[in-house]
């Protein structure tokens, strides 16, 4: 088999060397090319990384960064293999893990369109690394069946093709919207054990990490792909993952009607928003904690309507960088 790698980098360089070198650690000996997509149009000047490595960025006359998706088909359609590893650029690989899903991939039947594994979550605060969730995905240490890919995701290039890749109009929600279709159209996707993967970020959570997700678009998707499903087979999916975001959605509307209703409604409603914060409180041991979380599913589903009702992004085009 040949291999293709994909990193899609948006704002991410600081973690970009470690991700590089445990790539190029782990597929030592073995045939493979790279696409590093440096996805935001104003991205300083990159030169490959080494020999197996084309850098690609959006062409000049784009206005606003590729989309994860977008960024993605990019490497795709440049990085070639059998194969495909799309791995974030703050992503370190387990060479252990890859090794074997490489192995796997090797000799899988046609069936299976992809692996993934888990992800542990570290943290670069000043000077200091240390450890955040030890499944980011809850995806498990033993081998199963899985509904997506995210991340850190090794396709099969056929499967791929098949399904139409990755839905570039969407700035969030690609990866399961992929699952979705190469589901539909009768792939399995797999977890395997150990630990595929270490995922490196600023602290979280962070109230300024709510901010990012907002002018970056992050939090536009999950409107996005609902708008992309309306009317299709698929939509009561993505309605029941995005069920967090609706029922907050649902809730402030209902201070709407309260305020409309008159004091009595308006008290009511409070009560119940002061009994939601009093819990998420005691659940979390911290009332930041817990106003963090009301702050992330108020301001996702704020994004959820705005994406809904702009729809899908065009995606720009890319092209070699110098």
């Amino acid at each position: 088999m040949t291999l293709g790698v994909v990193i899609p980098c948006h704002r991410q360089e600081r973690f970009l060397p470690r991700t590089l070198a445990a790539l190029e650690r782990a597929l030592a000996g073995r045939d493979w090319r790279g696409a590093l997509v440096l996805s935001a149009p104003d991205a300083a000047s990159f030169p490959p990384p080494s020999q197996h490595w084309q850098v690609l960025r959006p062409a000049a006359r784009a206005e606003r960064p590729l989309t994860p998706g977008a960024a993605r088909n990019a490497g795709f359609a440049a990085c070639g293999g059998t194969w495909v590893l799309f791995v974030d650029a703050d992503v370190e690989v387990d060479a252990d893990w890859l090794a074997r899903a490489l192995d796997e991939a090797g000799r899988a039947d046609a069936a299976v369109a992809g692996y993934w594994g888990r992800l542990e979550e570290w943290f670069v605060d000043g000077e200091a690394e240390r450890p955040g969730m030890r499944d980011m995905y809850r995806v498990g240490d033993v081998d199963r069946e899985s509904d997506y890919l995210a991340t850190l995701a090794l396709y099969r290039r056929e499967a791929l093709e098949r399904a139409g890749a990755y839905e570039p109009g969407l700035q969030s929600e690609e990866d399961f919207e992929l699952g979705l279709r190469l589901r539909a159209h009768g792939f399995r996707l797999c977890a395997l054990a150990p630990r595929a993967a270490r995922h490196w970020s600023g602290p979280r959570p962070s109230f300024a990490e709510i901010g990012r997700r907002w002018r970056t678009g992050l939090c536009f998707g999950q409107g996005q792909v609902l708008r992309l499903y309306l009317g299709r087979p698929g939509l009561g999916a993505h309605l029941r993952r995005q069920a967090h975001y609706v029922a907050t959605l649902a809730f402030w509307l209902a201070g709407l009607a309260a305020a409309v209703a008159g004091p009595r409604a308006l008290l009511a409603w409070a009560l119940a928003l002061a009994v939601l914060f009093a819990g998420m409180t005691v659940r979390k041991r911290s009332a930041r904690l817990a106003l963090h979380s009301l702050l992330t599913w108020t301001v996702n589903a704020a994004g959820m309507v705005v994406g809904f009702v702009r729809g899908a992004s065009a995606a720009p085009a890319t092209e070699a960088a110098c």
